[in-house]
């Protein structure tokens, strides 16, 4: 199996990202940029959204690796329904049987794509896994016990979206969104050797290793350029953008994107902004964070082609928006 030279070198960069803060703690006396209090907070940010996400990376690369040698493709070009309602309806309920955070939700769909998974189911189980799933719906209960509605609007609002978002990709039907051809990424996910070491536990290592790698070199990107994001951005100056109706949402969708929170963590942080926000814009944070922030949009350009890409993001981006208004002037109307 053949690697190339970048990916020969990628364990030494994470090795050198991680010096870092040991070079800070060393020299922090002798050499004054390093000690700088907002490189101090941008390393402390990088760490804490790469650790937060890692965990989630090495576990949707391990459930690929075990779809790849266990699922055949026949057994799933089989399932597949043939109307795109049930389709995208299955597609939004799999993230029940597989909770998996947004962060390891992209090599699982990558694989179940090439295993012959339709594209706008696989494109529903993108967007609707990370929220309909129980862990997410747990967390959330736990920090808006005080305010249900949030809770019945975040998953409403992210099934309506995904499913919605499904049905247009079917009706676009775009005919390879993949970035890479099947035939290429599966010499470069050492498919080659499973041929020769059918249903190996080597084989299984083999192809996590290399999943590891293709997706964590835009974790580490991602989460370095959110950490420079949040440390060198006001947020006083942020929060003086959402005072206005509309840009209260634009803000809180902005803010859910920068943060790039897991989304089994981001209601405890949207928790905090319930006295100053109402309804709508708290549910456009909760349901645009997991479906896009930054570090899920490198890996999703990673995946997909770039015209894909726009394409959904613009999607998400105007259906949220609307449908977070929606909620919010239902929710008002009941007070009323």
């Amino acid at each position: 199996m053949k690697v190339s030279n970048f990916y020969k070198m990628m364990p030494l960069f994470f090795v050198v990202i991680f010096l870092i803060p040991v070079l800070t703690v060393s020299y922090q006396n002798n050499v004054s940029l390093l000690a700088h209090p907002q490189l101090q907070q941008i390393k402390t940010l990088f760490i804490g959204v790469f650790l937060e996400a890692l965990p989630f990376i090495i576990l949707g690369v391990l459930l690929s690796s075990l779809l790849q040698i266990v699922i055949k493709e026949e057994w799933i070009r089989r399932l597949n329904p043939k109307n795109p309602v049930v389709g995208v309806l299955l597609g939004s309920m799999l993230g029940i049987i597989l909770p998996i955070c947004e962060c390891g939700m992209i090599p699982v769909v990558r694989r179940l794509i090439l295993k012959g998974m339709p594209v706008y189911i696989a494109v529903t189980f993108i967007l609707s896994g990370p929220i309909l799933n129980p862990v997410v719906l747990v967390a959330t209960m736990v920090a808006f016990r005080s305010h249900p509605e949030v809770i019945l609007a975040r998953m409403g609002l992210a099934f309506a979206v995904s499913i919605s978002v499904g049905l247009i990709v079917y009706m676009l039907s775009p005919k390879q969104p993949l970035k890479q051809s099947l035939q290429r990424f599966q010499l470069e996910s050492g498919s080659a050797g499973l041929h020769q070491h059918p249903k190996t536990w080597e084989s299984f290592f083999v192809h996590a290793g290399n999943e590891l790698i293709e997706m964590s070199k835009y974790l580490v990107l991602g989460a370095f350029v959110t950490a420079c994001i949040q440390s060198l951005v006001p947020r006083a100056e942020l929060f003086a953008l959402g005072n206005g109706s509309i840009s209260s949402y634009l803000f809180m969708m902005g803010f859910a994107f920068v943060l790039s929170l897991c989304s089994t963590s981001d209601a405890f942080v949207a928790s905090a902004f319930t006295h100053a926000f109402s309804v709508g814009p708290l549910v456009s944070f909760l349901v645009l964070g997991p479906m896009l922030d930054f570090k899920g949009l490198l890996m999703l350009l990673a995946t997909f082609k770039l015209k894909f890409v726009i394409l959904l993001s613009l999607l998400l981006i105007v259906l949220i928006f609307i449908g977070s208004v929606a909620v919010d002037f239902l929710i008002r109307m009941q007070f009323v």
